[in-house]
């Protein structure tokens, strides 16, 4: 099964820049598709972004929708989530998530979870 660890994340001012990076091992990084979800404090967690085997589909969570973009480096066994014009509202604890056969928006449908990167957007 695969293994997943997030870096990348920190603290930040309104309207700066992160991308955050999850490391894949243990499996074929093209057997699965990734997302990303988030958990702000006191909320429940949310999808942020997903992507596809190939790399070929995306898909976003409307609140960041236009700001934020996924990637992955087949090559690599990386996936990447590029975060821009933050905002305090995007503080949370970012997670990867990888599923066989696919990307989805429900956060049941991925047994694989990293163990969480925080952000933290400052006004």
């Amino acid at each position: 099964q695969v293994q997943l660890v997030e870096s990348g994340g920190g603290l930040v001012q309104a309207g700066d820049s992160l991308r955050l990076s999850c490391a894949a091992s243990g499996a074929t990084f093209t057997n699965y598709g990734y997302g990303w979800f988030r958990q702000p404090p006191g909320k429940e967690r949310e999808f942020v972004a997903g992507i596809n085997l190939s790399g070929s589909m995306t898909y976003y969570g409307d609140a960041v929708k236009g700001r934020f973009t996924i990637s992955r480096d087949n090559a690599k066994n990386m996936v990447y989530l590029q975060m821009s014009s933050l905002q305090p509202e995007d503080t949370a604890v970012y997670s990867c998530a990888a599923r066989n056969y696919g990307v989805s928006t429900n956060e049941n449908h991925y047994p694989y979870w990293g163990q969480g990167t925080q952000v933290t957007v400052s006004s």
